[in-house]
């Protein structure tokens, strides 16, 4: 592995280990650049909690990196606690079933 891509994935794991909620994702929560990452977007807003994001369309290197290290070929990726909850049509479907509040609650600090 070279330098580069290895200070990449230093980096990558110390946002996941430093956000609780995190979402990996093309544009910003205020201009999504993708249909899926503004769903996401919406979802999580719609529970109201904090959540970090990473633009991964001004960041090329963790867009090439991060999939391989989550095992995840799409964005967006959405991270708590450290582990990976899916994508777009996870985190959509986990809400519908009420099971998404309840672990962004439990996992992202008071608003």
């Amino acid at each position: 592995m070279d330098t580069q891509a290895n200070a990449t994935e230093t980096l990558i794991r110390q946002q996941i280990a430093e956000h609780p909620v995190l979402v990996y994702m093309k544009g910003t929560p205020q201009f999504p650049q993708c249909g899926f990452s503004a769903r996401t977007i919406d979802v999580l807003s719609q529970i109201g909690r904090p959540f970090a994001y990473v633009n991964i369309l001004e960041n090329p290197d963790i867009r090439a990196t991060l999939p391989k290290i989550a095992q995840w070929p799409t964005f967006p990726q959405l991270w708590v606690k450290g582990e990976l909850i899916g994508g777009s049509d996870i985190v959509f479907d986990m809400f519908q079933k009420g099971e998404l509040q309840p672990l962004i609650e439990a996992n992202s600090p008071e608003a």
